[in-house]
């Protein structure tokens, strides 16, 4: 199976998951030490980056929602639904942290949205293990790896791709 989005070949959504998830844990540093007595402006970053951050999960659950119109029916496609809905899960109490914050007059965190925060990457690690699967299901068979740096000679400029996959 392939993505319907790809760059070069490669399936975006994987790539836009990376980001959601290091910004939550990027907010999460930030409101630990802001918790444990940093400055008060690390706990404004971690706000701040936590909404980025769900930004940035919007658009990798785009991403996932027309990639998963063509996950075959079984265990890959439990397991995609799956991996969406603890995306998701991770995101929501997030956005539940930053609502909460939202109009604080200090937008730093407190010990309850830090465990709150704790628990959402938690979450969001049991989504990591489930897209690590999805990418060896989807990849099984498929990949030759390169072993010199000729096989890289084949590559030109950047392009984007919707396209129907082939089955």
């Amino acid at each position: 199976m392939q993505s319907r989005l790809r760059v070069q070949g490669h399936p975006i959504q994987p790539m836009l998951v990376t980001f959601p998830f290091g910004l939550f844990v990027s907010a999460t540093v930030f409101d630990l030490t802001d918790v444990l007595g940093g400055p008060a402006f690390l706990g404004e970053v971690g706000y701040w980056s936590s909404v980025a951050a769900l930004f940035a999960a919007a658009l990798a659950a785009v991403a996932g929602m027309i990639d998963l119109w063509d996950v075959p029916g079984g265990r890959t496609r439990r397991t995609a639904v799956t991996f969406n809905l603890v995306n998701v899960a991770m995101a929501a109490l997030f956005l539940v942290s930053c609502l909460v914050r939202a109009d604080a007059p200090r937008r730093g965190a407190s010990v309850v949205l830090l465990l709150t925060e704790v628990v959402a990457l938690a979450v969001g690690a049991v989504g990591v293990r489930l897209g690590a699967r999805l990418v060896r299901l989807f990849d099984a068979g498929r990949r030759a790896e390169a072993t010199t740096f000729d096989a890289l000679g084949g590559v030109s400029g950047s392009t984007v791709d919707l396209a129907r996959p082939r089955p």
